[in-house]
């Protein structure tokens, strides 16, 4: 069995006053179909409370009028526990307001910030895409984040960066197919990444947990480990008694309307806390795929 996780006790999120779909940038976006703001408040709220209850911190950033996609806090940037955070620089056009609001509250929050590029100019990197995980910073690149950008993660903060190549459409981000769950154990969904990736898998996770179609596609994976307790969008009976045998208490809340913009408790969710001395390397290290 592995050992707890070293992060997930402290989180950023966004309140979703502003919430809604107005553009498409993911299969699961339709403008048709938009979010009930009751009910997602609701549903954020209990999340919130969920992670306070497994013995969580969560700081919260208020949301722009005009950045209806901030509520996904975890494409914010990546906090580290050392004080030092890279901003997200978007993909898309219509999510990189919210770099400003993000940048702002960093630099408030105490963190050093760098950046891979800005508006549009220089290596795309979205945090969703990136997780500390055994001996590197595990970062999915292809939709969304640019291999270009693990270079520059790694010689930035002198870490090692083992990078898997993408390739669904419906898994456009690293928090969708991988989940950390404690030092060995993770919740993977192989077709999500091309062949040269799914070979690496094995060298990167021990103790993979290997998910069905069904449970890749119920969010499963975008779920996240406070302490003793994981909190998940949806939970097998099979997954359920996984991880009940590794000792954690398993908390299932319904954050369906967040799906309709792509995302569930992990996207809503940035952790403040990833820890860099055990991955450090000087000069920064870079593995891909073979």
């Amino acid at each position: 069995m592995g050992q707890p996780l070293e992060w997930g006790r402290r989180y950023l999120m966004v309140r979703p006053d502003h919430f809604r779909i107005d553009y498409v940038i993911n299969p699961y976006m339709s403008t048709h179909d938009q979010p009930d703001p009751a009910l997602t408040l609701k549903q954020w709220e209990s999340l919130r409370q969920a992670i306070v209850d497994a013995g969580g911190e969560v700081e919260v950033l208020a949301q722009r009028a005009d950045s209806p996609d901030m509520v996904y806090a975890m494409n914010l940037g990546l906090a580290a526990a050392d004080g030092r955070a890279m901003l997200s620089h978007m993909r898309f056009e219509p999510r990189r307001k919210e770099s400003l609001s993000a940048a702002d509250w960093f630099t408030e929050a105490g963190f050093r910030l760098d950046r891979t590029g800005s508006e549009g100019v220089g290596p795309h990197f979205e945090s969703g895409d990136a997780f500390v995980f055994g001996d590197s910073l595990v970062v999915g690149y292809g939709p969304r984040t640019e291999e270009a950008a693990l270079k520059h993660l790694a010689t930035e903060w002198n870490i090692r960066v083992r990078g898997l190549r993408i390739a669904h459409e419906g898994m456009y981000h690293l928090d969708l197919p991988f989940c950390p769950v404690d030092s060995t154990h993770a919740m993977i969904y192989p077709p999500a990444f091309d062949a040269a990736s799914q070979a690496e898998l094995s060298g990167i996770v021990p103790d993979p947990i290997v998910l069905t179609d069904e449970e890749a596609f119920a969010f499963s994976a975008n779920s996240i480990v406070v302490g003793e307790t994981i909190i998940m969008p949806a939970c097998s009976p099979r997954l359920h008694d996984v991880f009940t045998g590794l000792g954690l208490r398993v908390v299932v809340l319904d954050l369906s309307e967040f799906h309709k913009g792509g995302g569930s408790i992990r996207c809503l969710t940035n952790p403040l806390d990833f820890p860099l001395s055990r991955i450090g390397t000087p000069g920064g290290e870079v593995v891909l795929p073979a």
